[in-house]
């Protein structure tokens, strides 16, 4: 590993209160979606990084597949110059990427092999008794460089309308499921009325009881929770749950715990899931001030994930023995609700497994 990255791989993870880049100027969702950062380049620049830094960074950008995709809210609560920031940290790619590395590949937790063909043809994915995940889009709003998806076939599932009549069709003719997930990708980067003709036909389906919703856009644009997305959200006979996705305390800023406050307040639990990254979160002081911070605003949290082994991300590793001591040491500082599940998902086994 060379000194650069190194240094950013061993970055130290003290909660900080150094003032971002300035607030970008507000906008629609949709407007932050389109005006989002889409290289390496030009958010080492907008972050003033240090040029031998962005040089390493230019030479890993050429070929990679996954783009860079970040959207200015995100980046406000970056510390400019800091190369080791543990959100910058998340979003930009590093040579590392293009290692291969024993037991790393491109289909993590088996999705593709653990679905059957008709249905994974149609964006259904069926891996736990009882729950359908629905591949509701194959956009994002950021691109996180562990994702474990990041090798997903989006470009061969159906997407529209008519799209989902097949899959609908299967969760109709499988009395035993009662949860429908929408997942990606990231299913609120659908427009409001593609979302709600969605859950309006998932709520017509007569068992299903519970409708999961796992997206990245309250974290990351929290101007997505509009008050006709609520509305919706609370518009059928489902009871609707939000899973967000939050690494660090310093992604929770005012305006993205606004956000999470409007859905609760609107009766809709929210439940946040993390990932343990190496540089980002492997520190006590981290995971406790993003813990606390959650639940101080009604979010529990949920799962702390071992990074699922996906070709790309082997840098961001954490042995599961300092994981365990982690989740130790939170439980002896935070009542029990505020300390997350430690889990790693395996290809095969019926549920997530606790470590």
């Amino acid at each position: 590993m060379d000194p650069v990255s190194e240094s950013l791989a061993a970055q130290a993870n003290s909660v900080r209160t150094t003032e971002g880049p300035r607030a970008p100027e507000a906008v629609s969702w949709q407007t932050a979606m389109k005006r989002a950062i889409r290289s390496a380049e030009v958010l080492c620049q907008r972050l003033e990084l240090p040029a031998e830094f962005n040089r390493r960074v230019a030479e890993a950008a050429p070929g990679n597949p996954f783009p860079v995709f970040v959207p200015l809210e995100f980046l406000s609560r970056m510390r400019p110059g800091d190369c080791r920031d543990p959100l910058l940290r998340q979003v930009l790619p590093l040579p590392e990427e293009g290692d291969t590395a024993a037991g790393f590949s491109t289909d993590p937790v088996g999705e593709l092999q653990g679905s059957p063909a008709a249905s994974l043809s149609v964006g259904l994915l069926r891996k736990y008794h009882g729950r359908a995940l629905l591949v509701a889009s194959g956009a994002c709003g950021v691109h996180c460089r562990y994702c474990f998806r990041r090798h997903f076939p989006y470009d061969t599932v159906p997407h529209g309308d008519a799209a989902w009549d097949q899959p609908l069709a299967m969760l109709s003719d499988d009395p035993t499921l009662d949860e429908v997930i929408l997942s990606g990708g990231d299913p609120l980067v659908l427009t409001d009325p593609a979302l709600e003709n969605l859950i309006r036909r998932v709520a017509e389906v007569p068992h299903v009881r519970r409708l999961r919703i796992h997206s990245r856009l309250p974290i990351v644009i929290p101007q997505r929770i509009t008050e006709r997305l609520l509305d919706l959200l609370r518009g059928t006979r489902l009871s609707t749950w939000m899973v967000v996705h939050a690494n660090h305390p310093t992604e929770l800023d005012a305006a993205t715990l606004a956000a999470l406050g409007r859905l609760v307040d609107r009766g809709i639990p929210v439940l946040n899931q993390a990932v343990l990254l190496r540089g980002v979160n492997d520190q006590l002081a981290a995971l406790e001030q993003l813990c606390r911070t959650l639940v101080d605003h009604r979010v529990q949290p949920y799962y702390l994930h071992q990074l699922d082994r996906v070709a790309g991300a082997a840098h961001y590793e954490v042995p599961v023995a300092r994981g365990r001591q982690l989740v130790a040491e939170l439980r002896t500082r935070l009542p029990g609700y505020a300390v997350p599940t430690y889990v790693v998902e395996q290809a095969g086994e019926p549920s997530k497994t606790p470590l």
